[in-house]
């Protein structure tokens, strides 16, 4: 359950100046971020770390239920040209509970190597930092 509105959610999901305010936890941060919220639309953004690491993930959007589901993928790019190498799709539902959300966010991964590698990157703790931020930014707007 975050403390925030899924409207102020779904703006913070679907703008990217709003995405590259809290979409990695810190000290991580995105300096480019593009979509276009359509099935087939780009998902792009980039993620630097304080040691001046650089990752670039580029996909596409499967599905998009105005302020309810995104799902997106990094298995193919805009034009439905597959990737070389698919890592895994994101689900992410809201679900309105007065002021408050119920938010479902998932990552499914291609295989048992992926998820592995998603889990030493720090994902369970970097996507919960992530998620804290995102509420603070939901409930200001």
């Amino acid at each position: 359950m975050l403390d925030a509105p899924v409207a102020g959610l779904w703006r913070c999901w679907t703008e990217p100046e709003l995405l590259k305010q809290w979409f990695c936890p810190k000290p991580w941060y995105v300096s480019e971020a593009r979509m276009d919220l359509r099935p087939g639309g780009e998902f792009f953004s980039v993620m630097n770390g304080p040691e001046g690491e650089r990752f670039e993930n580029i996909g596409v959007f499967l599905e998009i239920e105005p302020q309810r589901r995104l799902v997106s993928t990094d298995a193919f790019r805009p034009g439905w040209v597959p990737t070389e190498r698919a890592f895994m799709v994101s689900h992410v539902e809201f679900e309105p509970q007065g002021e408050r959300t119920r938010y479902l966010a998932r990552a499914m991964h291609w295989n048992e190597e992926t998820l592995k590698q998603h889990e030493q990157m720090g994902f369970h703790d970097g996507w919960n930092m992530a998620a804290d931020q995102l509420e603070t930014l939901a409930k200001s707007l």
